[in-house]
């Protein structure tokens, strides 16, 4: 079994091990006629087990279209890599939770969406093998999973790159007033500077601008996140 097919099976089972259980469901037929038609039995066979259910308001056969549409985005590989390595940075830095510790999962949800959008406008991420919407919902599914980690992000920090663009946008506040062409001056000489440094590389379908704007973006995001969250600071 090659590589992304691994990955393919291991993310159902991590995906579907998280979700809550469903009444069982039509299985799918004709299993072995085509990869497509193999991941669609897959996920019926998960939800008629109760392994898994229909979430985001789908019906069992857009499920198993989503299910396909995970399939095609852990092939892209450059797609894929970007939206897990945004869920981890999310998951990281923008956790579910209000400054005060209660709960705010629509806070997270919403930064995932907006980040994933923009991901694909400033072309980190692309739609060649499925659309936004799976893009965000599988981004959603991840990030949810990867909120459940016992301390392993704060080991890590991968949202370290989410709380430097964060720091830009706390030196460029003044009296609770983001003064958004400052910030957007600094972040941009940054990024030229981390170039110039070698630092970091501009991605070959992408240009200097598009990070920019990527980045810039981020910083707005973040910016209503924490607004949403009650945090001074991510």
């Amino acid at each position: 079994m090659n590589f992304s097919r691994t990955i393919l099976v291991a993310a159902f089972l991590f995906l579907a091990v998280t979700a809550l259980p469903a009444p069982a469901a039509a299985q799918a037929t004709n299993c072995a006629s085509s990869q497509k038609a193999a991941v669609q039995c897959f996920v019926a066979n998960a939800v008629a087990t109760d392994l898994t259910k229909p979430r985001y308001g789908m019906t069992l056969a857009q499920f198993e279209a989503y299910g396909v549409a995970v399939s095609n985005i852990l092939q892209t590989h450059h797609t894929y890599l970007v939206l897990v390595g945004t869920s981890s940075a999310i998951a990281d830095a923008l956790p579910p939770t209000n400054a005060n510790g209660s709960a705010n999962q629509a806070a997270q949800d919403l930064a995932v969406t907006q980040i994933v959008s923009a991901a694909v406008t400033d072309k980190l991420a692309n739609t060649s093998s499925a659309s936004l919407q799976d893009l965000e919902w599988f981004s959603l599914d991840v990030t949810s999973a990867m909120n459940d980690n016992e301390g392993t992000m704060a080991m890590l920090t991968p949202g370290v790159s989410l709380r430097i663009i964060d720091s830009y946008v706390v030196s460029g506040t003044t009296g609770g007033t983001v003064n958004w062409p400052a910030v957007d001056a600094s972040l941009s000489s940054a990024i030229d500077n981390f170039i110039a440094s070698g630092m970091m590389k501009v991605p070959s379908d992408m240009t200097a601008p598009e990070l920019k704007s990527f980045a810039m973006t981020l910083a707005r995001i973040i910016s209503g996140y924490k607004v949403a969250t009650g945090r001074a600071t991510l």
